[in-house]
């Protein structure tokens, strides 16, 4: 969590004008990591970040207005203890009995653009997600 201060990142379709934000995207998109927060924190620009690597670990996300002099919304989270994750499946994949061809054939018969078309990084990431469970 952190005031990250890269203005120029649009979030929603992950992309940013500067070379630096644009690392920092790579980043953060490279490591599979999550970002939470779907509301701005500062006027019209999401600058505080909630990033987590485990999809469940953090919720119930609230901006709580500026405290004091900031111009800066407060954000309240949840983690949530691995007692709460206990009730989710955790599936391993032996990644050796794979047929990676069927895999290959099956996510090649999905139009891609048209299904990810106007989504951000987060929403693509699920309707990936979505379509490779099927």
């Amino acid at each position: 969590m952190g005031d990250f201060n890269h203005l120029d990142i649009c979030w929603r379709d992950n992309t940013a004008r500067h070379k630096q934000s644009r690392r920092f995207l790579k980043c953060v998109d490279g490591d599979f990591v999550l970002h939470v927060i779907e509301e701005p924190t500062k006027r019209s620009a999401m600058l505080d970040l909630v990033l987590t690597n485990k999809e469940g670990l953090v919720g119930n996300v609230k901006l709580k207005g500026s405290l004091g002099c900031s111009d800066h919304e407060m954000v309240e989270f949840k983690i949530f203890r691995a007692a709460r994750r206990a009730h989710s499946k955790l599936t391993t994949l032996k990644l050796r009995r794979a047929d990676f061809g069927v895999f290959r054939d099956l996510l090649g018969r999905v139009p891609w653009d048209k299904a990810l078309e106007g989504r951000g990084a987060q929403e693509s990431w699920l309707v990936f997600k979505l379509q490779a469970q099927e």
